[in-house]
């Protein structure tokens, strides 16, 4: 590897650094830590919860989907974007007034506990460790890209990937907290965007027309359906790429980010921001995939892991400084999302599990310290996990999704919209979601149908059923829920 790409990736990593740096002077109290001050802008809420969604999967899942199997996997990055966009009109501007006037809510967990006024607690802790749990499988996959990148394009060892990676993360969140991760998340989805469009392009122009009308005919030679997305494509395969798109409403290390927009009138401008960035990267994600086979094809290569192509494009295809660039992009896929998660996941450790049952008269800079350490802790189970033999990056990406999307996104959207919702109903979707996705996976059902529609579903189900069986929310309840319909009117 030429000194380029060092020097590059270099700049890079000191980069994110330095921001870390940056936002520790800024982060005084909890507030600060976990959502920033409530004081991000359009541009850099949207940029930042697009870079914390599309994680490595992106580089590395999605091409790799795509240059093994063809053109059906369109269909999940189609139920992506439709989920995405629907989040911003949904869930958004309603989840950030919600949580301000439900006691300015921190966590997830701490806006379902002022939601539905649970003193006993339960909802609080149920939901912080369903939270933890999915939160610390997503750094997992995180870190296994990580790795994956060090070990295919710097020659290195697979552990000496998952160190550097986490050690810069942990560094940069461990001080900067929720602001460091929503600046570092602004500027890698940035480089994201940067790389994911610059390298189809030029894979597709050094492939050259004449040589890639060759090379088409051999692949659909050997494969006729690989660049039909409905042929040889079954329906439930269909419904289960599509329902990637119903997980949106109910993942923390997205959603946090509408918590902490100045204001939800700024929403608008976000969606606009986030929707076109989310479409661009993926048509360049797919189109690194699909370049990728015609170039290797063209070469007469095969690749031992097809995750790995649009690592391969960066280092054949160009300049050291340039592939430097490339791969810093690549990094910065990963690393958004596991300082997301990581953040997610240590400040309900601590705000909703740690301080609740044990130190609930600590300072507010006690409260700093303690999430700081829930950072490393965090961290090293993730990075433990990491090293799950046999798992790719989707699959482990798609369990934790599913997770997320089926025991929180219910909840979350009938917790905005349905004033009879009782706090018994929030519970039983909440676990009926997370148990079935559980079930469905270890089952070995997630073959036939994707675990988020029947967790989705019958978490719906759940909260129904039960809420009407239930008695009804007391006056503050819905007085709250009024207050916030008001607000959003004005």
């Amino acid at each position: 590897m030429e000194f380029g790409v060092y020097f590059s990736v270099g700049v890079y990593l000191l980069l994110m650094v330095a921001i870390g740096i940056y936002a520790y002077r800024k982060t005084n109290d909890m507030s600060d830590y976990m959502l920033g001050g409530r004081s991000l802008g359009p541009a850099v809420t949207a940029l930042s919860a697009g870079a914390a969604d599309m994680s490595g999967w992106m580089i590395m899942g999605l091409p790799g989907a795509i240059y093994s199997t063809g053109l059906a996997t369109a269909w999940l990055a189609l139920g992506l974007v439709l989920g995405c966009y629907l989040n911003y009109i949904i869930v958004a501007p309603r989840l950030r007034v919600y949580t301000e006037v439900a006691k300015d809510s921190l966590t997830l967990p701490d806006f379902f506990k002022n939601r539905f006024q649970d003193k006993s607690n339960v909802l609080r802790v149920t939901s912080g460790l369903i939270l933890i749990i999915f939160s610390t499988l997503y750094v997992t996959s995180g870190i296994v890209s990580g790795g994956k990148l060090f070990e295919s394009t710097f020659g290195a060892q697979y552990l000496t990937g998952v160190l550097i990676t986490m050690g810069i993360v942990v560094i940069y969140t461990f001080i900067g907290g929720f602001l460091a991760v929503s600046l570092t998340d602004f500027v890698q989805g940035a480089l994201l965007l940067l790389a994911l469009v610059v390298v189809p392009i030029v894979t597709l122009t050094n492939i050259g027309a004449g040589e890639g009308v060759k090379v088409y005919h051999q692949i659909v030679g050997a494969n006729p359906d690989f660049f039909n997305i409905v042929t040889d494509v079954s329906i439930l395969t269909i419904i289960g790429y599509l329902a990637w798109g119903l997980g949106y409403a109910g993942q923390p290390h997205i959603i946090v980010r509408f918590m902490a927009i100045k204001s939800h009138k700024q929403m608008k401008s976000a969606r606009r921001y986030g929707v076109s960035w989310m479409i661009v990267n993926m048509l360049g994600s797919m189109g690194a995939g699909l370049t990728g086979l015609f170039y290797f094809k063209q070469q007469g290569l095969t690749l031992a892991d097809p995750e790995t192509v649009f690592l391969k494009l960066a280092d054949v295809l160009f300049n050291p400084y340039i592939t430097g660039f490339i791969l810093a992009g690549a990094l910065a896929a990963i690393m958004s999302t596991i300082s997301s998660q990581i953040l997610v996941a240590s400040s309900s450790l601590v705000n909703d599990l740690f301080l609740l049952l044990f130190k609930k008269k600590a300072s507010s800079s006690q409260k700093v310290l303690y999430s700081r350490l829930a950072v490393l802790l965090v961290s090293i189970a993730a990075t433990v996990l990491a090293f799950m033999p046999n798992k790719t990056i989707l699959e482990i990406v798609g369990y934790a999704w599913a997770g997320f999307g089926s025991a929180f996104g219910p909840m979350i959207i009938f917790s905005l919209y349905w004033k009879r919702m009782t706090k018994e109903g929030a519970v039983s979707g909440m676990l009926t979601g997370g148990i079935v996705v559980v079930i469905w996976i270890v089952s070995g059902l997630s073959s036939w149908l994707y675990e988020m529609v029947p967790g989705f579903l019958l978490s719906c189900l759940a909260i129904i059923i039960v809420s009407k069986l239930t008695k009804a929310p007391q006056k503050g309840v819905l007085r709250q829920h009024q207050d916030q319909n008001e607000i959003l009117e004005k």
